[in-house]
């Protein structure tokens, strides 16, 4: 059970940093390069660096190898988390959030392969409620169809791919007992890729053209997304160690569940930054979902 609610922690903490984020994008990056934005989570990680090597000074004695593996990592995580910040430049959190769905079918995939991790067949089961759960509450409902984003599609496929193989690196690292040292590493790549994009005049340019005009809003709200971020991201990567990968990213894909609790708080209390649909049908098919996801937690869980 230890692992879950480490696992849990993804999900909670990454439906209020995804608010948090389409906000971000709408309020201060509506018209800059969401590169710019990423380059926030860089900063956060070459930040936490130091703190690390100071608690686990071992970090630093690995070889070139596995450095550059584990830094790769890094680097595979902030490339998905460009697709899908551009995914949520053009659409709603609640119209992206569904996509992350595809990331426990990859993780099955890798673990499967890499790692030869098998479930069993309630654990299958729980996989698979979780998973039904979340993609009926995040369906659209109503006699009106929309025609199918295929560049939404390929952008959150790309992400939930690159996202589970980086999680893959970070697994099997990981689970020699060497969960700082990928972290230190992993946070390496994420400034390598920070650094590849201030390599780039046009966004060093919107950079500080933000930074002049909104610049105290621009990093309180940022420097309290991403620690919320990191805090999910560090349960989530630490059940790692303690679970298989794809029963991670299984419970990881309830994030879903909590983008739309969430939105439901904020159309309720605050509805200048969220408007959820409360209609009686909606609430109801929301709750059946729930349980559903309550259902196969608990099953993965035994």
């Amino acid at each position: 059970m230890t692992w879950l609610l480490f696992a849990l922690c993804g999900p909670v903490l990454w439906a209020i940093s995804t608010h948090l984020d389409k906000y971000l994008v709408e309020r201060y990056f509506k018209d800059t390069d969401v590169a710019v934005l990423v380059l926030f989570t860089a900063l956060m990680g070459l930040a936490a660096m130091p703190f690390i090597a100071w608690f686990d000074p071992a970090v630093l004695k690995r070889d070139v190898g596995s450095i550059g593996l584990m830094t790769l990592s890094g680097l595979l995580y902030m490339t998905a988390m460009f697709f899908y910040l551009r995914a949520l430049q053009g659409h709603d959190a609640t119209v992206v959030a569904p996509f992350f769905q595809a990331s426990p079918l990859f993780g099955y995939a890798l673990g499967y392969l890499v790692l030869g991790e098998t479930l069993s067949t309630t654990q299958l089961a729980g996989g698979t409620l979780i998973v039904a759960g979340v993609l009926s509450v995040s369906l659209g409902s109503g006699k009106r169809r929309e025609s199918f984003r295929w560049r939404l599609a390929a952008q959150m496929l790309t992400c939930g791919f690159l996202a589970s193989l980086a999680t893959l690196i970070f697994k099997i690292f990981a689970v020699r007992d060497e969960f700082w040292a990928t972290t230190f590493w992993m946070f390496a790549g994420e400034a390598v890729f920070g650094a590849g994009i201030l390599a780039v005049a046009r966004y060093r340019t919107q950079l500080l053209t933000l930074l002049r005009k909104n610049r105290t809003a621009l990093v309180v709200i940022n420097a309290s997304n991403e620690l919320i971020n990191l805090g999910g991201a560090l349960g989530n990567r630490y059940a790692l160690v303690l679970a298989p990968l794809s029963l991670v990213q299984a419970v990881g894909s309830t994030t879903t569940l909590f983008i739309f609790g969430l939105g439901v708080v904020l159309t309720v209390f605050f509805p200048r930054f969220a408007r959820e649909d409360l209609s009686r049908g909606e609430l109801l098919r929301k709750g059946a979902a729930a349980a559903l996801v309550a259902t196969g937690v608990w099953l993965v869980s035994r």
